[in-house]
């Protein structure tokens, strides 16, 4: 059994002017080296509870570990461990890609050799080096998504959160950023993803948690959960979860 990367206890989340619980009693075990797909409809509260995960939300009650510390306590030892690509780009249009990268290398304090060498060996892996010099406003949306996603590796997460990785984007680019992420699982890195692709969740998971209007309905791996419920693919599964 491997240890729990992160570790959910009786957790809610109620957001101001709404009776009905963001997160609702939320129990969750993630181990270390899982792919874990957490998913559901837009409302379920999947981006809620990656949010509470990463820090960038409050909770009213339960107890949330991230590497065995407290998020509510121990946020400034958590934070060098994850790494956070959200939906939307977290990048500067005006600049250019490689000088975004510098920018959030030196928010997470790499040294200027060390963040060059890895600039580079991102830029490799996930096949940009052309568009380096190039402004982030100029370029296309799988461009963009995937200086996305280097910008929140620079730092070698243990810990990788993913909001929708490859919406929106071509073929060529999703392949790419399917590929590097089961490179980095391999790797023993930890990720936790959110889609709606759920023919893409159900090749690149380990294992899934399905969530609807706050509450954790069924986890098990694609196959285990497929299988029970008598379903022909992930798609239908969902479809007849949150129906």
């Amino acid at each position: 059994m491997p240890m729990s990367a992160i570790k959910i206890e009786h957790l809610y989340k109620t957001y101001r002017g709404t009776d009905r619980p963001a997160v609702d009693d939320l129990c969750l075990t993630i181990g270390e080296g899982e792919f874990f797909g957490l998913l559901g409809a837009n409302g379920a509260g999947k981006t809620t509870t990656i949010s509470i995960l990463c820090g960038l939300r409050h909770y009213a009650q339960g107890k949330v570990e991230v590497e065995g510390y407290d998020v509510a306590t121990q946020m400034e030892k958590i934070r060098p461990l994850i790494g956070v690509v959200p939906q939307e780009y977290a990048l500067y249009p005006e600049l250019t890609a490689a000088e975004n990268l510098k920018i959030f290398g030196g928010l997470y304090g790499i040294d200027k050799t060390d963040l060059k060498a890895r600039i580079e060996e991102l830029a490799n892996r996930l096949e940009v080096e052309p568009e380096m010099d190039r402004r982030i406003a100029h370029l296309s949306g799988g461009q963009k998504r995937r200086f996305n996603l280097m910008a929140g590796l620079l730092h070698r997460p243990q810990i990788l959160f993913l909001d929708e990785p490859t919406v929106g984007i071509d073929v060529k680019s999703q392949q790419t950023i399917i590929d590097y992420l089961q490179q980095l699982h391999q790797g023993g890195t930890t990720i936790i993803y959110t889609s709606h692709l759920m023919a893409e969740a159900e090749n690149l998971c380990t294992r899934i948690g399905f969530m609807n209007q706050g509450k954790l309905l069924a986890t098990g791996s694609p196959q285990e959960l497929i299988a029970q419920n008598q379903s022909e693919s992930l798609h239908d599964l969902c479809l007849t979860l949150i129906s």
